[in-house]
């Protein structure tokens, strides 16, 4: 009995190696937990979560509310937008989690309570009565699709399992759910309760009702066979078997339930939105990898201007196209967007983007260039402007119809779009200085190479956008200050000063007093439609027709023409451009005030001017004030009258000279006799001017007779004209026997400078000196024949053409 161990020591030992078995085990137990979490790390890595790109290829660009413009497939071929838990109603939340998954909140990705329900209902009915995917396992399954035929396998829900566990690993719930409201299908090339929403049934996920909650909520259970634009009456019963579910759960109050099952299933055809196609694809292109993007497009607006648009061209002639641009002019936010008439419009090359292309502008720079010259001082709105026959250099402008006005108000001849006052004026402003000032204010001229501005370029000889010029036409509702059009909430918003807001209000007030087409100057208006400054232009050769206008709230701009620059005849913007552009305007929202004018800022203010001289009235020298105008004076400077450029018989201004008390003869410093003298003012209009001067104002213009006895004081000198080959009040007729209308060999005698010829006021040709000019004079009825000269000498001529 020595070897034996005391029974104590045994008893003792037990407790021992029972700990130490225990350790062993939790050792083995964290190390098999360590290994197993090893290997579910390696097989992490191994086989990585297939988590879309951000960049997927898809996108939608939205209106300012949420519409969708224009979707953008992913490179499948897929329509997907962007979708969230708090953007898409409550209500659809609530039955897609209580019908398709009530725990998703607490389950790990995996539902064992559902796992086992599905698999008894299987062994009981020998089918499967209810799944047990859990919205994770169904996430799962869409990123991660199984072979054809192998989603029922053993081996495939397991792989489904796996992920589900591995994507409550990697993401939360909340990102787990928007991958399911993004991706889900819902039919046909349609993922995402987004997409689904506005293609069935044309609103947002974010307003749905209790019955589109439930028609959703179910559809991508078999998204094929429960189509509501091809299958409606199942996918009504699918959608009824969510209702009742609902109402089972008291999660919806029976009374909803009741009136969602009376409201029918009505689906629309699927087909991608395409509104402003042209300002989407620009987007897209220049944000390549955003899923969403937001414009400022107002979506009722930019649906009525696209139909206005494609009705108002359907019987023009075929290759036609047209851009509108609608920005608000508070934000310069764009309202509206028509790139071209019909983006599919292969023959009207609908594709191409008219809003951004360089066309010639015509006169649509004019009332900029007017504005400048008031800002310098150069001019108040009613100054004394000649429309005549000029030259400058080797540049001869003419105006639209051929026709000159003589003397015109500066007001006037920027609502006439009178051309020989409007290049005069840039000849004196500068066409490099009136370009930066462009260029400034965000209008980027383009130019042929090496072309540098010139003065063309007041007539269209350059190139400009209709999004840079509606930007700049903004300026005169917004104080002057131009600005880039901003498509999208987030983009900077870059202002420039173009004009001072006392030149661009009183640009502002020319133009809104030129009145509609078709309406009257001056006629009763209720102030029921707003008040529009407007401006058209058109291009050499028909080419481009434009119309500007603003509006207190918005400005529009509207170009018609040929994208590929072919000429368009007979179309010019008053013809063509200028009706659509009030047609938009009165689709555009309307407020209090819209009709009313604004008061002019304080450094405007009336004053009383004359003419010739352009000056206030001098209570001591009536006769220097031949007609009165009431002008729009900036800052207080009412400059004189423009002085004539090159050799003129005189300039305007005041002739000051002496004359006889008695007789009124004019007396020089030499006179053989003596006189009581007194000094005697006239004032001069223009040389250009005389032609269209009546003859009492021609008549006050000039000198009296020198007095006999008085030397000659070399102020009578000057070409003096008269017209060869055509009498005074002569009649025309065609040679008897002849269908030939009457031709005249004519020549201006007395002039040494070129002369240019105008019947009625239309210029009809030009000669060197006393050279020949030969015209057929064909209308019947009075007219008058004008030779004016360079220097301001001139001669005319009534007479008649017999029929």
């Amino acid at each position: 009995m020595e070897g034996a161990r005391p029974p104590g020591r045994l008893r003792r030992g037990a407790p021992g190696r029972s700990r130490a078995r225990r350790r062993r085990r939790g050792l083995q137990a964290a190390l098999a937990a360590l290994l197993l979490a090893v290997a579910a790390m390696l097989l992490d890595l191994a086989f990585p979560l297939p988590l879309p790109r951000a960049d997927g290829g898809g996108a939608v660009v939205v209106a300012a509310d949420g519409t969708p413009l224009r979707a953008f497939p992913d490179r499948d071929g897929v329509w997907r937008y962007p979708a969230a838990p708090d953007t898409v109603s409550p209500l659809y939340l609530q039955a897609l989690l209580n019908y398709e998954d009530r725990r998703f909140w607490t389950h790990p990705g995996v539902d064992p309570l559902a796992l086992l329900r599905a698999g008894a209902q299987w062994l009981r009915h020998g089918r499967v009565v209810s799944g047990g995917s859990t919205l994770t396992m169904q996430v799962a399954r869409i990123l991660d699709p199984p072979a054809r035929g192998r989603s029922r396998t053993p081996w495939g829900k397991l792989k489904q399992l796996l992920r589900a566990l591995q994507l409550e690993a990697h993401l939360s719930k909340r990102e787990i759910l928007a991958l399911y409201l993004q991706r889900a299908p819902f039919g046909g090339t349609l993922e995402g309760v987004e997409a689904a929403s506005w293609a069935y049934l044309g609103k947002p996920a974010a307003r749905l009702s209790h019955a589109e909650a439930a028609l959703l909520a179910v559809l991508p259970q078999a998204p094929s066979r429960l189509r509501p634009d091809r299958a409606p009456d199942r996918a009504r019963a699918a959608r009824d078997k969510v209702l009742a579910r609902m109402a089972a759960l008291g999660v919806w109050p029976a009374a909803a339930v009741a009136d969602a099952r009376i409201e029918p299933v009505v689906a629309r055809a699927l087909q991608p939105p395409q509104r402003a196609p042209l300002l989407a694809q620009r987007l897209r292109f220049e944000r390549p990898r955003a899923a969403r993007i937001a414009t400022t497009l107002d979506p009722e607006l930019q649906r009525t201007l696209e139909e206005r648009v494609a009705a108002y061209f359907s019987d023009l002639p075929e290759r036609t196209s047209a851009a509108v641009l609608v920005v608000d002019n508070a934000s310069l936010e764009a309202r509206a967007y028509v790139g071209s008439v019909a983006f599919a419009d292969a023959a009207r090359l609908g594709h191409v983007d008219m809003v951004q292309a360089a066309r010639s502008p015509g006169s649509t720079l004019k009332p900029f260039l007017y504005g400048l010259a008031l800002d310098d001082g150069l001019i108040h709105s009613e100054s004394l402007l000649v429309d005549a026959p000029q030259s400058f250099g080797d540049y001869r402008p003419g105006n639209f119809d051929a026709a000159f006005n003589g003397p015109v108000g500066a007001a006037e001849a920027l609502r006439l779009s009178l051309n020989v006052p409007a290049v005069d004026l840039l000849d004196r402003v500068g066409p490099s200085r009136f370009a930066a000032r462009l260029a400034h204010a965000g209008v980027r001229l383009q130019w042929p190479r090496g072309a540098e501005p010139n003065l063309a370029m007041i007539l269209g000889g350059t190139g400009a956008r209709l999004e840079d010029l509606v930007g700049a036409y903004a300026a005169l509702n917004r104080g002057g200050l131009a600005g880039r059009v901003r498509y999208t909430p987030d983009a900077p918003r870059l202002e420039r000063r173009l004009l001072s807001p006392g030149a661009a209000w009183i640009v502002r007030e020319i133009l809104e007093a030129h009145p509609r087409p078709g309406s009257v100057a001056g006629a009763f208006d209720p102030g029921l439609r707003p008040r529009v400054a407007w401006k058209t232009g058109t291009s050499y050769g028909f080419r481009d027709a434009w119309a500007l206008g603003g509006t207190r709230r918005y400005t529009v701009g509207v170009w018609v023409g040929r994208p590929d620059g072919t000429p368009l005849p007979g179309q010019y913007g008053a013809v063509t451009a200028l009706p659509l552009l009030f047609e938009t305007i009165d689709s555009l929202p309307r407020g209090r005030g819209d009709g009313a004018p604004s008061p002019p800022p304080a450094e405007v203010e009336r004053a009383e001017i004359c003419w010739p001289l352009g000056l206030p009235p001098e209570a001591d020298a009536p006769a220097l004030c031949q007609r009165r105008r009431e002008a729009w004076a900036l800052r207080g400077v009412l400059p004189p009258t423009l002085p004539e450029r090159g050799a003129r018989l005189w300039s305007p201004g005041v002739e000051r000279f002496e004359v006889d008390a008695r007789s009124g003869l004019r007396l020089s410093a030499d006179c053989r006799l003596p006189h009581a003298r007194r000094e005697a003012r006239i004032a001069r209009w223009p040389a250009l001017a005389s032609p269209w001067l009546p003859a009492e104002l021609r008549r006050a213009s000039r000198l009296p007779p020198l007095a006999p006895d008085c030397a000659d004081d070399g102020r009578d000198a000057g070409e003096e004209l008269r017209i060869e080959g055509l009498q005074r009040n002569a009649s025309l007729a065609r040679v008897p026997g002849s269908a030939q209308p009457p031709r005249l060999t004519l020549r201006a005698l007395g002039g040494r400078a070129r002369v240019r010829w105008l019947l009625d006021g239309r210029l009809i040709g030009e000669s060197d000196g006393e050279g020949r000019f030969e015209h057929e004079f064909a209308e019947p009825g009075e007219h008058v024949l004008t030779a004016l000269a360079d220097s301001g000498a001139w001669s005319g001529v009534s007479f008649r053409v017999l029929r």
